[in-house]
């Protein structure tokens, strides 16, 4: 009989059906006892793993490979890091450190702002990281040094002309330090376009201003990239994240100010670490 119930039931193996035979007469009543096979596991939207990664910290990213660095770019990377090889920490400490960083708002519910760099990150994994949805955006320029860092200049819409960098960037913000650092400041700014105008040059000569040669494609030398970092994070982090442009300036604004000032100490104070390792890594990548 058993057998018949087990085919008519399409069962294969009869000691099920005999086991629920058993157990309908011992207690009237028959059950499917939990086994131990493979759990039905529930199907979960890409909406609740996004919403529980940034309640944990974790913003979406994706991966961009980088342009790699030539044979040109390792060794005038690894020249410069040779002739700055004996600077100390209280040489470093003589630089003022800038860049241009760009903040963006993604388009997900919370409108969280996830920082991009201006230029293109070299990392040793050859590794960018940028906005997913980039819905509005705004470039900052700031700068660094030990004991003191500059106003965060937000960058009006337009392009930054070589003119437009003297008028709101050397003039308010670059010959303050100058003045107050003396002789030996040493100001620091990447490749880009309108930095290297020779109405820059002039401007900068006739204010006395002397200006750090900086290697191409080098941002992983330049310490403010690691400031920007954190500062983007800590915007992403806030209790009320920034939801258009007004607030996304405003939230900079703030959170810059409350940035350590040992944080932006040990960056710059990096730097003798960051050209021994260049020069190990042969122009190569650095892990900062």
């Amino acid at each position: 009989m058993i057998l018949c119930v087990a085919e008519l039931l399409e069962r294969s193996k009869k000691g099920v059906v005999s086991r629920l035979w058993k157990s309908f007469k011992t207690t009237g009543m028959c059950s499917r006892r939990h086994g131990g096979g493979r759990v039905r596991r529930k199907q979960i939207s890409r909406k609740t793993v996004a919403r529980r990664l940034r309640g944990g910290g974790l913003y979406a990213r994706r991966p961009v490979v980088c342009v790699p660095l030539t044979r040109q770019h390792r060794n005038a990377r690894l020249q410069w890091c040779r002739e700055h090889h004996n600077w100390t920490e209280q040489d470093w400490a003589c630089v003022l450190f800038s860049d241009e960083s760009r903040f963006s708002l993604s388009s997900d519910c919370r409108r969280q702002l996830i920082w991009r760099e201006s230029g293109t990150a070299y990392r040793p994994e050859n590794i960018q990281e940028k906005d997913r949805y980039p819905t509005c955006s705004i470039m900052v320029w700031a700068g660094i040094m030990i004991n003191g860092r500059t106003l965060l200049h937000v960058v009006a819409n337009g392009t930054m002309t070589g003119q437009r960098y003297i008028d709101e960037v050397l003039l308010p913000h670059v010959r303050l330090f100058r003045g107050a650092v003396g002789d030996k400041f040493v100001f620091m700014d990447d490749n880009a376009t309108c930095h290297r105008t020779l109405a820059v040059r002039d401007g900068l000569d006739s204010e006395g201003i002397q200006r750090l040669v900086w290697p191409a494609r080098s941002p992983d030398l330049n310490p403010i990239e690691n400031v920007c970092d954190a500062l983007g994070r800590q915007v992403a982090g806030r209790n009320y994240p920034p939801t258009n442009k007004n607030t996304l300036i405003l939230a900079l604004t703030e959170e810059w100010d409350k940035l350590p000032q040992k944080l932006l100490d040990n960056v710059v104070q990096s730097m003798v670490l960051r050209v021994e390792c260049c020069i190990t890594l042969h122009g190569g990548h650095i892990p900062y």
